[in-house]
């Protein structure tokens, strides 16, 4: 037996290796992998980079190489199938044909790729997530939240630059009715795999300054369905479940609506009908607010007109009374007079009856006795007579004097009347809600009431502050009573 080695070079190794492998494995392959890189050189040539991950950790990787007349055809067909370009961190089913090459070592040439393969992963994803949140009871968690009346302080993740964000924009800030809103945009990347950090980064930020927000929007153009696949993620779409604020989403137009859609307190399909959705929130509040303004104005003309008749009518009762009062005078006075008259006839006969007594007694007396008596008789006479005047002119003064206080008193007592009822109308002005918010003050509600002992507020409440221009959407912070000293 010989002792000498048996020597090869390593050009004789690796083309013996590259004609094994060339013998063993001559038929085609579908392999399934994650192209971690596409490696898309200039002369048309691809050097994809093919993993397999488990746990999130690389368990197997190789070379691919992809010439470009193949290439070409491949992503033809990839984009009218996916309506999205071939791209990094997509997982793919490959046909490969296994190589070596004596510089190159072992690879895979890769001459197609079945796009529809990649559909059916992003649904297994979306159907995964779909199951992971709704065992976890959150599915539906953001769209138990209170919606704000009026969602007027939105914060956006988007991109600056989006077709949806302008068309958005022009939708909220070029409506007739001159609604305003507050945005801030939290710039985001919206598609890929940098989507899903991207994203719930801006999220945690709108989080630790939510009290200046009354709700979150994703906005983002249209795409196809590998460019929507990061709305699937599950890790994105339980951060929009459980986000603290009303999330809603206008992300392009989809056959098939994402998982982060339906978690979202509301999906429109496109970021003009969000902005839509905003404007007919405002409108909804704004048309009853007119119809009870009309209805207050209403109500107070009627309230107006309901005074004014009443104190009409008692005008007109206050006259008849008044007549009533004078004729009632007058009646008295005549009957006071005819019973004096009546009763100085009677003392009067009377009295001339006794002269006439006296007279047939004296007539036997002394005539000095007679001439005393007759101007006795005549001083009565003169006396009595003043009497009846003095008494005729008392009753006629007290009778002036009743009508001449009635002449002056009526138009006195319509005169406060009158003030009464122009101090009244002033008051119904005055309390126009309107008038009130236009000198400055404004009108806190709770649950849509006015804030009092009834309708009591906490820290953490959220509260309603209405101006003449604005309607405010406040958190209580502290609650400090009022000792009115």
């Amino acid at each position: 037996m010989s002792d000498e080695k048996q020597i090869f070079t390593l050009q004789q190794v690796t083309r013996s290796i590259q004609k094994v492998i060339e013998d063993r494995y001559s038929r085609l392959y579908w392999v399934q992998a994650e192209m971690h890189k596409l490696n898309f050189t200039n002369k048309g040539h691809c050097y994809p980079e093919l993993v397999q991950k488990e746990d999130g950790r690389i368990v197997a990787e190789m070379r691919g190489t992809i010439w470009k007349t193949q290439f070409d055809k491949i992503s033809r067909r990839f984009q009218e199938v996916v309506k999205e370009p071939l791209r990094d961190g997509l997982s793919l089913l490959f046909q490969v044909k296994i190589t070596f090459h004596p510089l190159y070592g072992m690879g895979l040439e890769i001459v197609d790729i079945d796009p529809t393969f990649a559909l059916g992963e992003l649904q297994k994803e979306r159907e995964e997530t779909l199951k992971r949140l709704t065992k976890e009871g959150i599915l539906n968690a953001n769209q138990r939240l209170h919606f704000p009346l009026l969602p007027q302080r939105i914060a956006i993740i988007s991109v600056d630059s989006s077709k949806g964000l302008s068309d958005f924009y022009a939708v909220v800030n070029q409506n007739p009715w001159n609604y305003t809103f507050f945005f801030m945009l939290f710039t985001a990347q919206l598609n890929g795999d940098l989507a899903v950090d991207s994203i719930q980064k801006q999220l945690k930020r709108i989080e630790k300054v939510k009290s200046h927000f009354d709700a979150v929007a994703i906005i983002r153009g249209g795409g196809g369905e590998i460019g929507l696949s990061c709305y699937n993620n599950y890790a994105l779409s339980k951060s929009i479940a459980t986000f603290p604020l009303p999330v809603l989403t206008g992300i392009g137009h989809s056959t098939n609506i994402t998982v982060s859609e339906m978690v979202s307190y509301r999906n429109s399909i496109t970021p003009t009908e969000l902005g839509e959705f905003l404007i007919q929130c405002f409108h909804n509040f704004a048309v009853p607010v007119q119809e009870a303004r009309k209805t207050i104005k209403t109500n107070v003309g009627r309230f107006m007109q309901t005074q004014k008749a009443e104190l009409a009518n008692e005008m007109r009762i206050f006259k008849n009374v008044s007549g009533q009062h004078v004729l009632k005078s007058k009646q008295l006075l005549s009957t006071y007079s005819k019973s004096i008259g009546t009763q100085i006839k009677f003392k009067f006969n009377q009295n001339r009856t006794e002269l006439d007594q006296l007279s047939a007694q004296l007539k036997r007396g002394v005539k000095t006795i007679k001439s005393v008596e007759n101007q006795q008789l005549a001083t009565y006479k003169t006396n009595l007579n003043k009497l009846i005047a003095q008494k005729i002119w008392q009753h006629h003064a007290t009778v002036d004097d009743v009508q001449l206080y009635i002449q002056q008193q009526m138009p006195k007592y319509f005169q406060r009347n009158l003030q009464a009822l122009t101090v009244l109308e002033k008051q119904i002005q005055l309390m126009d809600p309107n008038r009130l918010l236009k000198r400055g003050y404004s009108l806190s509600l709770f649950n849509g009431k006015v804030i009092n002992e009834t309708n009591p507020v906490t820290a953490g409440d959220k509260i309603e502050t209405r101006t003449f221009d604005l309607q405010i959407v406040s958190e209580v912070i502290e609650i400090k009573k009022n000792n009115h000293e």
